[in-house]
């Protein structure tokens, strides 16, 4: 019985795709030939790389998508399908931080990260994943953090969600067995991008303060984007029979930092 692959043609979507990790792990699946629909709130700068990888000889599209609406995600689900065709890869990468204490923050922020973070995410499932299956291939990769296994002071709601986001892989990789459907979780440690760069410079010292305190940083260096990206494209690109479930990946210490 031959060896099942992968099909020549293999679009995805990749969620956040406007900065960081999604606007890397975008241009890095690009380059390895894959159609790319790109997906943000802030759908011009996503346009602007949309346009980089098509003068780069790629295929990619630029669409708006809000997770917190559930309207968009509708939208945006049903464009990716007609702009690309039949959707092999999932990258759920957008997510939302907001810095503060767990006993004085509102529960309506509370509840903004749980629906961003968690329900945006099954909710793409419900959309992308069915297809997949009925085709018997196809990568759902979901984009963790380190704060999953690791909690972090004045971040509680962002330390939840990760947990729960990583419960939701795991059951579903016990339910997608033998389906040709992988599922896989990429957990980064802190890396650059813009997260954070919309916090309050007081709110922010507060929070770094409380990682010292507590041991989270240990050393200063953070991972560029593209380390992640890579991650993400190792798993993509992994022969099919091959599942990598998990990859954690974090900065490297130096000499110096000790």
């Amino acid at each position: 019985m031959a060896r099942p692959t992968h099909p020549d043609r293999r679009p995805a979507v990749v969620t956040g795709a406007s900065s960081g990790i999604g606007a890397a792990t975008a241009l890095a699946l690009a380059r390895q030939g894959l159609p790319v629909a790109l997906g943000a709130r802030r759908v011009e700068r996503c346009a602007d790389l949309a346009a980089q990888i098509r003068d780069e000889g790629g295929e990619a599209v630029a669409l708006p998508l809000d997770l917190a609406d559930p309207d968009s995600i509708d939208r945006f689900a049903a464009a990716a399908s007609d702009a690309l065709g039949d959707i092999e890869v999932l990258i759920s990468n957008a997510g939302v931080l907001r810095p503060g204490a767990t006993v004085d923050s509102a529960p309506s922020r509370f509840a903004e990260e749980m629906q961003v973070n968690v329900l945006a995410v099954q909710h793409l499932l419900h959309r992308f994943a069915p297809g997949m299956i009925e085709r018997g291939r196809g990568d759902l990769v979901f984009i963790s953090s380190d704060t999953a296994v690791r909690a972090r002071p004045f971040m509680s709601a962002y330390s939840t969600s990760k947990w729960g986001l990583e419960g939701l892989v795991g059951s579903l990789q016990q339910e997608l067995e033998a389906t040709g459907v992988r599922a896989s979780v990429v957990r980064p440690g802190p890396t650059s991008s813009e997260m954070g760069s919309d916090w309050d410079a007081d709110a922010g010292a507060v929070v770094i303060n409380a990682w010292i305190r507590f041991g989270h940083a240990r050393h200063p260096r953070v991972l560029p984007a593209e380390a992640i990206a890579n991650a993400v494209t190792s798993i993509v690109t992994a022969p099919r029979g091959t599942h990598i479930n998990l990859i954690e990946v974090s900065p490297e210490a130096r000499v110096e930092d000790k």
